[in-house]
């Protein structure tokens, strides 16, 4: 198994410190890089494709805007992590929805292109979750001045559902709709649903070795506090038997996206790595005391796509969470077919899904 495997939604085992300063050579990807960059290059007149950095935050962030009509809703994609960028995967993804939206992307604080730009040291005491949820805020309302929008609609991925749900608790005046993919409930019933799949599948698959390394931290996650290599163990197996890509014991098409970005070059392909592992401990404390379950009112119309097999975000808590609150308009959609990375594993559904429930949320189409 691949150590990166483990890396999404605050996961790196022992060892990715030494592997995030053996930076990959993409080199040899470069004539694969250029075919796809000429492929995603936006040539409509109406279209917009621009990749910068702004000041957010007191910082330089890098922000990637892609769309074939300016014209269409905007989409603010919050990605996870912390600091796992979506720029370098969004060739794999996202040249559909951008015949239906403009989407917005940016590598967050201690991420990616944005930690190249950035001097480590200033940026290390900012590395708290109301931070984040300011530079979301601060983010939307300069894509709403620059292509003159009245709101925008708010999509958040794994972490990025915990940016997401606070900004959009916070300013709600900002935004059309929320759409949360692997969403974040509450961590430590998340941990309890993640642990019991890998030991049942363990169980099923009479394997010696997970059933050995998940008894050492059980009753899990109990009353123990909630450390690194405690959360590492649980969800190690819980994502090996398909609890982040279903049906996948790994995730490398996910990982290694970014030798093939044309968005990205050596230096940041090299700070995807560097970057989670600056974050990671920074974060931690904070990250496992999330928990929305007391929200039951939400200010805006709120979308959950939640994957059937999600065993890294449970999609049982979003479900039960959503069945309560109260909010102008709320709905729920099941990817029968994906884990955790509903994006890249029903790219189709998640269009539909989109224009079948998000987009009629947003004003008419804006000139």
């Amino acid at each position: 198994m691949q150590a990166k495997t483990f890396a999404i939604l605050l996961l790196m085992l022992p060892g990715v410190r030494a592997h995030a300063q053996n930076c990959p050579d993409i080199a040899p990807y470069q004539p694969a890089r250029e075919v796809i960059e000429d492929l995603g290059r936006i040539v409509a007149p109406t279209g917009v494709q621009e990749s910068y950095k702004a000041s957010i935050g007191g910082i330089e962030q890098w922000i990637t805007v892609r769309g074939q009509d300016r014209a269409n809703p905007v989409i603010l994609f919050v990605h996870g992590g912390p600091a796992s960028p979506l720029t370098p995967t969004l060739w794999q993804f996202q040249r559909p929805l951008e015949e239906y939206f403009t989407m917005v992307t940016w590598d967050q604080r201690g991420a990616g292109k944005t930690f190249v730009s950035n001097a480590p040291e200033p940026v290390a005491d900012t590395i708290h979750i109301p931070r984040y949820v300011d530079d979301a805020i601060e983010i939307a309302e300069h894509v709403k001045k620059r292509y003159g929008k009245s709101k925008l609609i708010l999509m958040g991925h794994s972490w990025g559902t915990v940016v997401g749900m606070h900004a959009a608790l916070k300013r709600p005046d900002l935004f059309h709709a929320y759409v949360g993919i692997g969403q974040v409930i509450n961590v430590r019933d998340n941990e309890a649903l993640s642990f019991e799949h890998g030991l049942q599948q363990a169980r099923l698959h009479d394997n010696q070795e997970a059933l050995k390394e998940l008894q050492s931290i059980a009753p899990y996650p109990g009353n123990q506090p909630l450390r690194r290599e405690r959360i590492v163990l649980a969800r190690k197996w819980a994502q090996f038997y398909g609890g982040m890509s279903a049906y996948r014991e790994t995730s490398r098409y996910f990982f290694r996206a970014g030798r093939l970005s044309p968005e990205y070059s050596a230096a940041d392909v090299c700070a995807i790595d560097q970057g989670n592992v600056f974050t990671l401990e920074k974060i931690l404390p904070e990250f496992l005391q999330v928990d929305f379950k007391g929200v039951r009112k939400f200010p805006i119309p709120v979308v959950m796509f939640m994957g059937r097999h999600d065993y890294t975000t449970p999609s049982q808590p979003t479900e039960a969470w959503l069945n309560k609150v109260s909010a102008p308009n709320k709905k729920g959609v099941w990817f029968e077919r994906s884990s955790h990375m509903i994006p890249w594993e029903e790219p189709g559904k998640m269009l539909v899904s989109l224009l079948e429930h998000v987009r009629p949320l947003a004003s008419p189409p804006e000139g």
